[in-house]
């Protein structure tokens, strides 16, 4: 039997938050000592919160640990007390005195077992259960008595000290000299009453490494005619690429953009979606070649906002205004209006705005003929153009704008390149996603993904649809994104994993704010102010610690192995079109994938009753996954699974 550690050792040094000394060191001594049972994870991502260490024994209970590497020589330390506050830890240097609660260890592992107790292992027994949790801090490097002198206070207010058993504050001796009866006291136990199985797989959804961390430690493998993509380029410097969802399009796209700038080359990428961006970040990190910091040193930006900086650095703020003050039908303004503005600037002898080696387009369905021809005047002479699309994923109408005549208008000869194979989907999905663009999607548009001729189903995939009411749907969705972690088998799916896609900004708001009542915190992109909405936008990321929440336009280009999507009451042209993009946001994985469409829409009943699993849901009784996150006040709403998941 060999422990479970996770992430695992071989993937260590690959970490992007690698490991100081300090925790090297605390590691080796819970490997070394603790008993093979116990599982160890280390930086877990834990609703937003991010601890060094939580060890968890099925049988046993379970342990959280800060660790700190500071030095107490370095700078003098102190701990001062507040009238009705938690002391405050307090920093002074060169004469100077600064705050450094925010690092205050004891405030940290206080919450780490609040949270763990009250939300993660919601079944643990009422205020007795604490006796199954550990929190501790460790601090390798400074003496054991000069801690406890030191964060003493911070001990006493939160009543840690009555139990230092549970609540351990370790310094260097015990850690040097292996004492692990010292740093973890409750690891001699062999059983507790508080704790059993049930308990630890509710916790162990919340420490799992996500699955988009090991993906981020991972190069990117490309096949044959991706990597000629990347590794080469036109005779024009012109190309244009189309391809079926999930067939290495943004893959081609980010690590072409690295593999210029390992060419020493100026390189602008440049989505429609600001949320996309993100996303292509992420991929070019991962490619060998670029030879540089591709965040800092590609410039990445959405249209809008580089039409927006295009007219600030050259003092056009005023007329960049106008435009939307003086014009009310807004599809003129980003048709004609803005790239004829930003047009002139650029074809002004005094323009500043800066030029590129190679512009890189991603999602060009969404772009308009105008705006690649804008973006034409910031490629140098000799430089570079791509384009890559999918006319399948038309959510906004504008693919049929991009004509054979406009294309050769627009640089291009020949005919498009082309990417049939789709290396996302699991088999089961890419199935079910052919099956929803042939009977809906127009035949003219449609390019459909194929699977890869070798693949044998190797990835395990579960299809859900759900019908229901509209006055229901924000706690459906909410069941239904529990369900995701209470019910995955025969592996976990880890909490940072689950992503919602609703088709509107409105519906997304109630289905976050079901999950908050709950305790659970998601990044999102949802807002009734528009301008709050763009700035989540920009934080949006697969890397956050929380569940992700965004609509279907936001996560086109991306990808996740559990979702839940949201469709509403109506369906057209362009929601049908969205409808496709989501489902073909799945991403295959080993461990399994899982799909769960919440609909209201009649229209889609029949097709809804051929996937593996169909289920109605009404509001008469209580929701059956409330239990996993029983720890939050309010009263779950009712529902009543008609036919069993």
């Amino acid at each position: 039997m060999s422990r479970l550690v996770s992430p695992p050792i071989d993937q260590f040094d690959k970490l992007r938050q690698p490991l100081t000394d300090g925790e090297r060191i605390v590691f080796d001594l819970f490997n070394a000592h603790l008993p093979i049972e116990w599982e160890i994870y280390l930086q877990p991502h834990l609703n937003g919160l991010r601890p060094d260490f939580v060890l968890l024994h099925p049988q046993v209970g379970i342990a959280v640990f800060e660790v700190k590497d500071w030095n107490l020589q370095a700078m003098k330390y102190s701990v001062t007390e507040r009238t009705g506050k938690s002391p405050v830890l307090l920093g002074e240097k060169d004469g100077k005195q600064f705050s450094l609660q925010d690092q205050n260890p004891i405030e940290k592992i206080y919450r780490y077992k609040q949270e763990i107790h009250e939300l993660y292992c919601p079944r643990i027994d009422g205020k007795s259960g604490f006796a199954a949790i550990t929190a501790g801090v460790i601090f390798p490097f400074s003496t054991d008595d000069s801690i406890k002198k030191l964060f003493s206070k911070s001990l006493s207010y939160r009543g840690m000290d009555k139990y230092p058993k549970y609540n351990p504050l370790t310094g260097a001796i015990s850690v040097q000299s292996g004492d692990i009866n010292s740093v973890f006291p409750e690891s001699i136990r062999e059983f507790s009453k508080f704790m059993n199985d049930d308990l630890a797989k509710d916790l162990r959804n919340w420490l799992v490494e996500p699955d988009f961390a090991a993906t981020q430690r991972q190069p990117l493998e490309l096949d044959r005619t991706q990597l000629s993509f990347v590794k080469t380029r036109t005779k024009s410097g012109y190309r244009r690429i189309k391809g079926a969802a999930g067939s290495g399009k943004s893959l081609i796209l980010a690590a072409r953009a690295a593999e210029l700038l390992g060419e020493g080359k100026e390189v602008l990428v440049v989505t429609f979606n600001i949320t996309l961006l993100h996303y292509l970040m992420d991929i070019s990190v991962r490619w060998p070649q670029s030879a540089g910091k591709t965040r800092k040193d590609i410039t990445w930006l959405n249209f809008h906002f580089w039409c927006k900086r295009v007219c600030q650095e050259n003092d056009y703020e005023e007329e960049y205004k106008n435009l939307w003050t003086e014009n009310e039908n807004v599809h003129s303004v980003l048709s004609v209006d803005l790239p004829n503005l930003v047009s002139s600037i650029l074809d002004d002898s005094s323009c500043i705005t800066s030029s590129y080696d190679a512009v890189l387009v991603d999602e060009g369905q969404d772009f308009m003929p105008s705006w690649w021809n804008v973006l034409r005047k910031v490629c140098k002479k000799d430089g570079e153009m791509l384009l890559v699309a999918d006319a399948t994923q038309d959510i906004y109408g504008t693919a049929n704008s991009w004509t054979d005549e406009t294309m050769v208008g627009a640089g291009f000869g020949g005919k498009w390149a082309e990417l049939k194979i789709s290396y996302r989907l699991p088999l089961l999905a890419l199935e079910y996603s052919r099956k929803f663009a042939e009977q809906f999607l127009p035949k003219d548009t449609v390019d459909l993904p194929v699977a890869e001729q070798s693949e044998l189903n190797l990835f395990p995939c579960t299809l859900k649809w759900v019908h229901t009411q509209m006055e229901s749907t924000a706690q459906v969705c909410r069941e239904e994104l529990f369900l995701l972690a209470t019910d995955a088998e025969p592996d976990l799916v880890s909490i940072p994993d689950i992503t919602f896609l609703s088709d509107t900004n409105k519906r997304g708001i109630s289905v976050v704010s079901e999950l908050g009542a709950k305790g659970v915190k998601s990044c999102h992109t949802f807002s009734e102010d528009g301008r709050e909405s763009r700035r989540k936008k920009m934080g949006f990321y697969m890397g956050d610690a929380r569940i992700k929440a965004t609509t279907l336009h936001s996560f086109k280009g991306w990808e996740s192995r559990a979702i839940v999507i949201f469709i509403g009451q109506s369906v057209d042209k362009k929601s049908l079109a969205l409808i496709y993009t989501g489902l073909t946001r799945l991403k295959r994985h080993a461990e399994g994938s899982y799909l769960t469409i919440v609909s209201c829409a009649n229209e889609l009943i029949p097709y809804g009753k051929t996937w593996p699993n169909y289920v109605e849901k009404w509001p008469t009784r209580q929701f059956h996954s409330d239990v996993f996150f029983a720890g939050a006040q309010n009263t779950p709403v009712n529902c009543d699974v008609m036919s069993k998941y």
